[in-house]
């Protein structure tokens, strides 16, 4: 009623309220009554907002190649903000310019910039597997420009979701990646026969060492065998000697007693042999009377 109005705004809205021109109040989610005619009103949203994009680029081998990807940012200085963009509503609370989508289109702007740098430094096949290297780059780009930062803004995160080259390239790579799909997997199939070719010869020279070193044991059981037979029989014939030296000894006192009782005996004979002479004697010398009686 006669121009005096109600306004009221949710927290993350950065309200700046103008009267006559000059700053009445600024604060984040306010309420307020104001009058229309002589009242400006600014509101700056201070979540996080995200910008995607789509850029066509050409790589360092002079291939096409599409990115796609997100921004995601916030507003962390809404005063910059809205100095540097029209962020003003009408009685309505509607904002009265499209400066506010122009936020994410100059940060687009930057971000291609980056992504271009970025991406003419790689050739097609590098760019198509490195999106983090890329997403990474473009995010720190974009955190250091002094736009941003004039812009009052903070930069939370950069994601590249696909790197895609033209259909015929991509058909050519297709075909490219299928060939050497193909001569993988012929190399495998031959790298796996000479392994098992190479397997089955360690395992022969294996069970031929094994050939070798059984003969060298029975060699070596063999020897030590008939070395112990060797040691067997001279030992037995050592004893045999022995047992031989013994006999010889034993015989050769036998016959030392043999002839000691011959001689014995022959003494013992000529000493009866002499008593019986000698009884004689006596017999022949007596009459014959007296041999009789």
């Amino acid at each position: 009623m006669f121009g005096v109005k109600y306004a009221k705004f949710e927290p993350g809205s950065y309200v700046f309220k103008y009267k006559n021109g000059a700053l009445a109040a600024e604060g984040d989610g306010l309420s307020f009554f104001y009058y229309a005619p002589s009242t400006s009103i600014v509101v700056v949203p201070m979540g996080s907002a995200e910008a995607p994009f789509i850029f066509s680029e050409i790589s360092s081998d002079f291939q096409e190649l599409t990115v796609q990807g997100q921004l995601t940012y916030r507003v962390i200085e809404p005063k910059k903000t809205s100095k540097m963009l029209n962020f003003a509503v009408s009685s309505r609370l509607r904002y009265i310019s499209e400066d506010p989508q122009k936020l994410s289109e100059r940060l687009t702007d930057l971000a291609q910039v980056a992504v271009k740098g970025e991406v003419k430094k790689l050739t097609l096949k590098q760019a198509i597997v490195t999106t983090d290297i890329i997403a990474n780059a473009v995010f720190h780009a974009l955190a250091a420009n002094p736009m941003v930062e004039a812009l009052g803004l903070e930069i939370l995160s950069s994601s590249i979701a696909a790197v895609k080259p033209s259909p015929e390239t991509s058909k050519a790579l297709e075909a490219e990646t299928r060939e050497e799909i193909l001569k993988q997997s012929d190399m495998a199939i031959f790298q796996r026969r000479n392994n098992a070719v190479e397997q089955e010869r360690i395992i022969r020279e294996s069970e031929l060492s094994t050939e070798i070193a059984v003969e060298h044991k029975n060699r070596e059981i063999e020897e030590t065998r008939l070395q112990t037979r060797h040691l067997a029989l001279k030992k037995e014939l050592e004893m045999q000697e022995e047992r031989l030296k013994f006999e010889i000894t034993k015989e050769k006192k036998n016959s030392d007693l043999v002839d000691l009782k011959v001689r014995n005996e022959k003494v013992l004979a000529d000493s009866k042999a002499y008593s019986i002479k000698a009884i004689m004697k006596i017999y022949q010398d007596m009459p014959v009377e007296t041999l009789k009686v």
